[in-house]
């Protein structure tokens, strides 16, 4: 079982890698060896960003983000930097169908990231709201065929950063990935404050 479905019919997997690695450019077929590739070419996306001056910009943008992921997964997969085409689901839950992504995606940016000028300006209570919901927002649009989840985290940190604060600790999401799935879920229904008693 490859860790999503895709809602086609058209062979996306390696060739050797039973279904479990996306088809890449360097003929990997290891899930550990792609995600040891991927983390380490994360880190030089990392490098890049906090070294050529987003976060003292005064905007961010959809363009800018399919640049990071071209950026950041091109020498690996052939769709790098391009918008799904394909339909995606997790654990039984759907995300953003692909015919509608670019339309969520200019919304996003309309109700999220025209605003990265004045995060500073934010209180740390205004700052943790913007920062929940437009995570939410970016993973159910879920825009790329993979990366979104680490994408969606350099995004939080170049954001908390442009407000004044540190990046962020992501050991809590982990410890907890079921609550956090399941307020990704609740973020459909504008529920961007999911309680549980797990937490």
């Amino acid at each position: 079982m490859s860790k999503y479905h895709i809602g086609t019919s058209e062979d996306e997997f390696e060739p050797g890698s039973d279904g479990h690695i996306l088809s890449n450019k360097l003929a990997i077929t290891d899930e550990e060896d792609m995600a040891e590739v991927e983390t380490q070419l994360l880190l030089k996306l990392y490098e890049y960003v906090f070294q050529s001056a987003v976060v003292e910009s005064k905007h961010l943008s959809v363009d800018m983000l399919i640049e990071w992921h071209r950026k950041w997964l091109g020498n690996v997969y052939y769709w790098a930097g391009e918008l799904r085409t394909v339909n995606m689901g997790k654990g039984g839950f759907e995300f953003t169908a692909a015919s509608q992504i670019p339309k969520c995606l200019a919304q996003f940016e309309l109700e999220y990231l025209s605003k990265f000028n004045n995060l500073n300006l934010f209180t740390r209570d205004e700052v943790v709201s913007y920062l929940a919901e437009s995570h939410v927002e970016f993973i159910l649009i879920h825009p790329f065929r993979e990366g979104n989840g680490r994408l969606s985290r350099l995004i939080l940190d170049v954001m908390v950063v442009k407000a004044g604060y540190l990046p962020l600790d992501y050991g809590i999401w982990e410890q907890h990935s079921e609550f956090y799935f399941k307020s990704i879920q609740a973020g459909l229904n504008g529920d961007y404050q999911h309680k549980t008693n797990e937490v």
